[in-house]
């Protein structure tokens, strides 16, 4: 797959519409070409501890940031027309879907592919989180469980192994 947009969210809480950052990273032609970060005024507004712990991001980070479908309304141009990809795939597209939901949004269907599945095929043996993976590729995942960031690994990733 040479074309295609990674994507990350980090979650406020344990309810899935509750995004408080995104990350995006667009491919095309096997390269990164442009990428997209946001806080997100989650929903609902609230932080757990457990979220915080992973992410760092807390109530005052995002008590004035934009609300998810103003967030989106620059997303959607950078994406058209590219499949998604993600490492866990199974918890970035169902927290889009909820916050489409959440916000009435008619949802586009959008293909979408993963990096964590692709990587057990790909080495059966051992731990596949995203950190593990992106240095197998040869990619150091610095500054993990930050959206952009995260995204970046996740397009390294998919590069190599999609």
């Amino acid at each position: 797959m040479k074309d295609f947009a990674a994507i990350d969210f980090e979650t406020a809480n344990g309810n899935r519409t509750s995004v408080c950052s995104v990350g995006i990273v667009v491919v095309r032609n096997g390269e990164i070409v442009d990428s997209f970060y946001s806080l997100i005024k989650p929903e609902p507004e609230y932080y757990n501890y457990y979220c915080t712990r992973i992410h760092g991001l807390t109530k005052e980070d995002t008590e004035n940031a934009p609300v998810f479908p103003q967030v989106w309304t620059q997303i959607e141009p950078l994406i058209e027309g590219l499949p998604l990809v993600a490492h866990n795939k199974a918890f970035d597209e169902s927290c889009l879907k909820a916050v489409f939901r959440c916000y009435q949004m008619d949802y586009p269907d959008y293909p979408f592919f993963c990096t964590l599945q692709q990587s057990r095929k790909v080495w059966p043996q051992g731990h596949h989180n995203l950190d593990i993976i992106a240095a197998r590729c040869g990619y150091n995942l610095e500054n993990h469980h930050h959206a952009l960031a995260d995204a970046e690994a996740c397009a390294r990733i998919a590069i190599e192994i999609l």
